[in-house]
């Protein structure tokens, strides 16, 4: 095994305590090497609850680090660009949190400073590397359930009780679209290998949660006439479904979107004719 990839984490965010700092420090690739936050004693205590060698308090220490060759970017979603760019500008690859950024341009901006510093991209969706996807993505390919006519997904959670949450900040880039919605529309991306021509949204906007999209459903067509039909909200009971319809049959993923411990084996249901097959991954 070469030598590991020394990761930094800018912010201490729950998803970085959750999910990622641990995956990483399970990892025969990488360690974990500090942590950064402008609150010098929240960075302290999270390096020494998860036994992390250094701490900062700013961001700009964390990049000016040279061990560190790598960062994770789980801040606020308005803040992604800058310090996309900066840690770019700082020779770091970068591992941002979903969405890259609020718009298109911003996200072209920071694909092209990373290609100019020469440092790796890549936006945090992390269910693009489960197996249970790519074992979607072959039985698409197989032809098994004939051409692809449409896709329709759900991701939703109820969180609105929770006041402070930055989901519900629109200046901070809050928003279910933001946070649930990007989610069915990588995904039909990612399946269907085109990007959509046309896009329609409806969503359901809360003056108790800062005038945020709490709930959205949409519809975005595709090249060769497919369609992606979505639901997406954080004001509505769990679900997190998907179904693929084909000429021939249907794929079916129950909890499309979630991280499960691995003791959880995931299914996928082929639906072809009369007979439906249940896949574990």
């Amino acid at each position: 095994m070469g030598r590991k990839l020394k990761w930094g984490i800018l912010g201490t965010a729950e998803i970085a305590k959750i999910a990622v700092i641990p995956a990483i420090q399970q990892s025969e690739r990488g360690e974990v090497l500090g942590i950064a936050s402008r609150n010098a004693d929240k960075a302290a205590e999270a390096a020494q609850e998860f036994d992390i060698p250094k701490s900062y308090g700013s961001y700009e220490e964390l990049l000016a680090d040279p061990e560190i060759g790598a960062v994770y970017i789980p801040l606020p979603n308005h803040l992604h660009e800058e310090w996309t760019i900066r840690a770019a500008e700082a020779g770091k690859h970068v591992l941002c949190e979903k969405p890259s950024s609020l718009s298109s341009a911003g996200t072209s901006r920071m694909i092209e400073a990373c290609k100019s510093a020469g440092v790796i991209f890549a936006e945090a969706f992390m269910y693009r590397y489960h197996p249970k996807h790519r074992r979607i993505k072959e039985i698409i390919n197989s032809g098994e359930i004939g051409d692809i006519r449409g896709i329709h997904c759900t991701f939703t959670f109820n969180n609105a009780d929770q006041a402070d949450n930055v989901r519900f900040n629109k200046s901070m880039g809050g928003g279910s679209l933001y946070d649930a919605g990007v989610y069915p529309i990588s995904a039909a991306r990612m399946y269907l290998d085109r990007e959509p021509e046309a896009v329609t949204v409806h969503a359901l906007f809360s003056p108790e949660h800062d005038n945020v999209d709490m709930m959205a459903s949409g519809l975005l067509g595709f090249p060769g006439g497919v369609n992606l039909t979505f639901d997406c909200g954080m004001w509505a009971a769990n679900r997190s479904n998907m179904e693929i319809l084909g000429s021939k049959g249907t794929i079916a993923m129950p909890k499309m979107f979630g991280w499960e411990r691995s003791s959880v084996v995931p299914q996928i249901f082929v639906h072809v004719g009369s007979v439906t097959r249940s896949r574990r991954v």
